[in-house]
């Protein structure tokens, strides 16, 4: 009897591990279905409480929809920290409706046309000699360089700042989060 009770209890648990199995790879198609609807690069920011500021800033700048569309972009997103570190009463002045345009530079500072993974920007830096040159959205460069196995972009003012986070993925690209923002001249 016992023998009989082991064996099925052994069978049932190899038909529950399958069945479970091929629930969990239908699982990551209808994951994979709903991520490329849901994610993309404002929801993933909105979901995660390290980019509040970013978010706000963002939606201040109306640029909402633009990075909800179908890029591809990558983004170096600051962090609250990041912001933080600006001089006290930046960003408060920053949200105003009166610097939208100077927040909207900003904000197109920090997003590239394209999706470009961590190993993508790495292969540039070293294919271009250690430094490689970014073209942003907003018409300006920023510098990318490696230091020791971080990347650091150094913005049009000599201003520098870690990439900390790698290879967010979203629907619509990929995020990077940074440590400092980057700013135009």
């Amino acid at each position: 009897m016992k023998i009989k009770l082991f064996i099925s209890t052994v069978l049932l648990s190899f038909f529950t591990i399958s069945a479970f199995a091929q629930c969990g790879s239908n699982h990551k198609r209808v994951k994979s279905a709903y991520h490329e609807r849901h994610h993309d690069i404002v929801n993933i920011a909105s979901n995660n409480h390290d980019f509040t500021t970013l978010v706000a800033a963002v939606k201040v700048a109306g640029l909402v929809e633009t990075l909800q569309g179908d890029g591809p972009f990558t983004v170096f997103a600051p962090t609250n920290t990041a912001f933080d570190k600006l001089p006290e009463g930046t960003v408060k002045s920053l949200l105003e409706p009166a610097a939208k345009d100077q927040l909207t530079k900003i904000l197109t500072y920090h997003v590239v046309a394209g999706e470009f993974k961590a190993k993508d920007v790495i292969a540039a830096i070293n294919a271009s000699g250690g430094s490689f040159t970014i073209k942003t959205v907003s018409g300006d460069k920023l510098v990318a360089t490696m230091n020791g196995n971080s990347v650091i972009l150094k913005d049009e003012n000599g201003g520098v700042s870690a990439v900390t986070k790698t290879d967010l993925d979203a629907s619509n690209g990929v995020i990077h989060v940074i440590d400092s923002l980057v700013l135009p001249k």
